[in-house]
């Protein structure tokens, strides 16, 4: 049975160079950057055992979260990004994510898998989300899936494609 939880909300202010996480904790963020296709963040995570930072395109064309994370020696994992599907939205200086569930790990030039849909279905069994919402999710995940795959698994030509082009530290 999947963990059974409300959507993760998370907040990203701009002008205090900060990050809410889903558990109210407060993060120091080093770096955003707005662009037309939308937010980049550069985040270090201070004592975390196997990860060094991660950087991530917050997307709101595509209604998606591109995240590469940095690891640190020895405990490196097989994939290049994890990309969730969210809702995105943007009220002056702080964006807003929801996180419906919903990843994709992509292997470079090989695979693109799609994790969690039991904690969808969970979440829509218990009223936490919407069947529609859910819908949406699905086929956002779909579109993504979709592209990645038809771009050799290579997320950031996809993104380019997309006219959502990205550029990482």
């Amino acid at each position: 049975m999947a963990h059974i939880h409300p959507p993760k909300i998370e907040y990203f202010d701009l002008d205090a160079k900060s990050n809410t996480d889903p558990k109210g904790h407060l993060r120091s963020v080093d770096e955003y950057r707005l662009t037309p296709a939308g937010l980049y963040m550069f985040r270090p995570l201070a004592g975390h055992p196997k990860i060094s930072h991660f950087e991530s395109w917050f997307l709101p064309k595509l209604n998606l979260r591109v995240t590469r994370q940095s690891w640190h020696r020895g405990h490196e994992l097989d994939f290049d990004f994890y990309v969730d599907v969210v809702e995105i939205t943007a009220i002056g200086s702080v964006w807003r994510t929801i996180d419906l569930y919903l990843d994709l790990i992509v292997r470079t030039d090989r695979s693109v898998t799609v994790l969690d849909t039991d904690e969808l279905i969970a979440a829509v069994q218990q009223k936490l989300i919407s069947a529609e919402r859910a819908q949406w999710a699905l086929e956002t995940t779909y579109s993504a899936v979709s592209g990645i795959s038809a771009h050799g698994h290579d997320v950031l030509r996809w993104l380019t494609y997309s006219g959502c082009p990205t550029t990482w530290r």
